[in-house]
């Protein structure tokens, strides 16, 4: 029995010793744990931040390039006729588009959905608006058309989806 109670007197105080650097071992090691995360947190985001910055800035180059006085201006040829046009302007939004597809990556599901929108919109615009003429008549026919119908139609095609992406963008800082 002596015996009994004096196993008992040192594996209990040696339990609790035991016990206490067991959780004294395991604040510490949580403690670095966290210390390590946030370090490879703030890595990740010193290094995603100037690749989502630059992804934003492309979208944003690539909306600007794509509204209907831009595009018109830099693709109007007075040589083409409208079924000639149209094409170089639908062939010319996708190329563009495609060349940026990788951008959605770093971007917001919903900022790449007002991108995707307003690139759909404006290939609609451009296809109703050749569907009303003759695809042999003149190419300034289609140009009009489409000046016409982006004044008749308040909306911004392409500025919604870039004003979406300048506000999200002002979160980042």
């Amino acid at each position: 029995m002596e015996l009994l109670l004096d196993l008992v007197k040192i594996i209990l105080p040696s339990s609790l010793v035991l016990y206490g650097m067991y959780l004294t071992v395991k604040s510490f090691l949580s403690k670095d744990f966290d210390n390590q995360l946030i370090k490879l947190k703030a890595k990740n985001v010193e290094t995603v931040l100037p690749l989502r910055l630059q992804a934003y800035e492309r979208m944003s180059l690539f909306l600007e390039r794509m509204t209907p006085n831009n595009l018109l201006i830099r693709l109007n040829d007075n040589a083409y006729n409208v079924g000639e046009l149209q094409e170089i302007l639908l062939f010319e939004i996708r190329q563009e588009f495609n060349h940026n597809l990788s951008q959605q990556i770093y971007m917001s599901d919903e900022a790449w959905q007002h991108i995707k929108d307003a690139v759909e919109n404006l290939l609609a615009l451009i296809n109703d608006a050749a569907s009303e003429l003759q695809k042999d008549e003149p190419a300034l026919q289609l140009v009009k058309k489409i000046f016409a119908r982006v004044i008749d139609n308040q909306d911004d095609i392409t500025g919604h989806a870039l004003r979406f992406i300048k506000n999200e963008v002002r979160t980042y800082f």
